[in-house]
C-alpha cells in the first residue's frame, strides 16, 4: 500500500449526496445503474455505478452516498460519468454503497 501526506488526502473531496434519481443502463459494458445525486451547494451530479447484484435501480432513491467529486469526469458510453459513487465489494463480489449512520446535509465534506 502507497502511503499520502495528508495534504495529499486533503485534495480529495470526499462529500455525501442523497440519489434522487436512476435508471438502467444497458448500454454500459457492465451491469451498471445511471445515479444522478443531490451534493448540495455543488448541485446535482451523475454516475455510472456498478450496483446492480446487490440494489434493484428503484430502491437507490434516497439513499446517502459517499461521493469523490472532484475527479475528471469520465464518458462511459453514452453517459458522461461526473462523480465516483464508492462502496466495497462483499464476499460475492457486489458493491456494498459506502453512506453515513445518520443523515447529513448533502455535500457535506469527510473529515
Amino acid at each position: 500500500m502507497q502511503t499520502l501526506d495528508f495534504t495529499d488526502f486533503q485534495k480529495i473531496e470526499l462529500r455525501i449526496g442523497t440519489i434522487i434519481r436512476t435508471e438502467a443502463f444497458p448500454e454500459a459494458r457492465k451491469p451498471a445503474y445511471k445515479l444522478w445525486v443531490d451534493l448540495g451547494e455543488l448541485g446535482i451530479k451523475k454516475s455510472s455505478a456498478q450496483l446492480t447484484v446487490r440494489y434493484q435501480v428503484h430502491e437507490l432513491v434516497g439513499k446517502q452516498v459517499l461521493c469523490v467529486c472532484n475527479l475528471a469526469p469520465r464518458q462511459i458510453g453514452p453517459f458522461l460519468s461526473e462523480i465516483l459513487v464508492t462502496g466495497f465489494s462483499d464476499e460475492n463480489g457486489g458493491i456494498v454503497l459506502a453512506s453515513v449512520e445518520a443523515p447529513v446535509p448533502n455535500g457535506a465534506r469527510l473529515h
